[in-house]
């Protein structure tokens, strides 16, 4: 992708093809490293750290649901996607490490949320099915606390896994930082890892713009450019990336200078191998100032492919933004 986005004059809309590139080039390097995204024997351990192996694996097939939803079967990336979910879905022994899982922890809602990614692609296993619905009957799991955001993806996993309670996601909605319409200066990097989740539950992950209430949406028209050129700026990839995939979602896109500008950025972030750092390095020396100094411009090392946990999450998120991003100005008349 070439050109500067944001410039005196008129700014064309983005390429569709320059941002498949990026699309496609990320589905290249999540292929390449698919082994890494594989369960350990931690998996099913009590002790398992639960954000080193069923976590990656979950945002893998999330990501790859979501492409295979939002591109034709013709396109390379639906393919892409389509392989890596099934890949996914082979590490779970077909859904039958979540029965286990059920029975080591059977109140842990992480569980249930993951399989409802696969649910949702319909990929079902049924005796899991009627054990997490045994379970949700009780006063218990209805008491689990949770913070609001991750209470509406809770409520969208077991409404994914056909588990329908009286629970009213509206109510939950307005407890969040986005339902409460906050101060637009307020914006940070959690409120607005927190705010992309909740469009996400409110869209089923893009799926359907119109769960966005109006007033959220009108909201997120104004205030999501500023806040979207503020990570840019700051070199947040991974949130810029995740704050596509909300512009992607929602009825009216941004206008084209801001997503040409947000494009060249993230194109020109994305490393040759197609991996997408999580954040700058002069960011990410800030926010860890106990590891090794990075390199600089210019040094032999600068241009190193980040390590796996590094990027794989940003790297995913490119995709499924690229994919999101292709859709919705697709359907605007953008031409390819």
């Amino acid at each position: 992708m070439t050109g500067e986005g944001m410039t005196g004059g008129a700014v064309s809309a983005p390429r569709l093809d320059e941002i498949r590139e990026v699309g496609a080039a990320a589905f290249a390097w999540l292929s390449a490293h698919r082994d890494d995204f594989a369960l350990g024997e931690d998996a099913l351990t009590l002790d398992g750290h639960v954000d080193a192996t069923w976590k990656p694996l979950g945002e893998l097939a999330q990501t790859c649901a979501s492409v295979r939803a939002h591109t034709q079967p013709t396109d390379p990336l639906h393919a892409r996607a389509a392989d890596l979910l099934r890949f996914a879905w082979q590490q779970t022994g077909r859904g039958d490490l979540f029965l286990r899982l059920q029975r080591l922890e059977p109140f842990a809602t992480y569980p249930l949320e993951i399989y409802s990614v696969f649910a949702s692609a319909g990929l079902r296993h049924a005796g899991y099915e009627a054990a997490a619905a045994t379970t949700a009957r009780t006063r218990s799991w209805r008491l689990t606390e949770h913070e609001p955001t991750r209470r509406l993806g809770v409520l969208r996993a077991e409404r994914r896994s056909g588990i329908h309670r009286p629970e009213r996601a509206a109510q939950t909605l307005r407890r969040t930082w986005l339902g409460g319409l906050p101060e637009p200066w307020t914006f940070e990097r959690s409120s607005g890892y927190a705010l992309t989740h909740v469009v996400f539950h409110l869209t089923d992950w893009g799926r359907v713009p119109a769960g966005v209430p109006g007033d959220l949406a009108a909201y997120l028209a104004h205030w999501l450019p500023p806040w979207l050129d503020t990570c840019l700026d700051a070199g947040m990839w991974d949130l810029s990336c995740e704050l596509l995939v909300v512009a992607g979602s929602l009825p009216d896109p941004p206008d084209p200078a801001t997503l040409h500008d947000a494009w060249t950025r993230i194109a020109r972030a994305q490393h040759p191998s197609g991996a997408l750092p999580e954040q700058a390095l002069a960011e990410q020396a800030l926010r860890e100032p106990a590891l090794p100094e990075p390199d600089l411009p210019g040094d032999p090392g600068a241009d190193r492919e980040p390590d796996f946990l590094r990027c794989y999450h940003s790297t995913l998120m490119a995709a499924f933004a690229a994919a999101q991003t292709v859709k919705s100005l697709a359907a605007e008349g953008v031409p390819g």
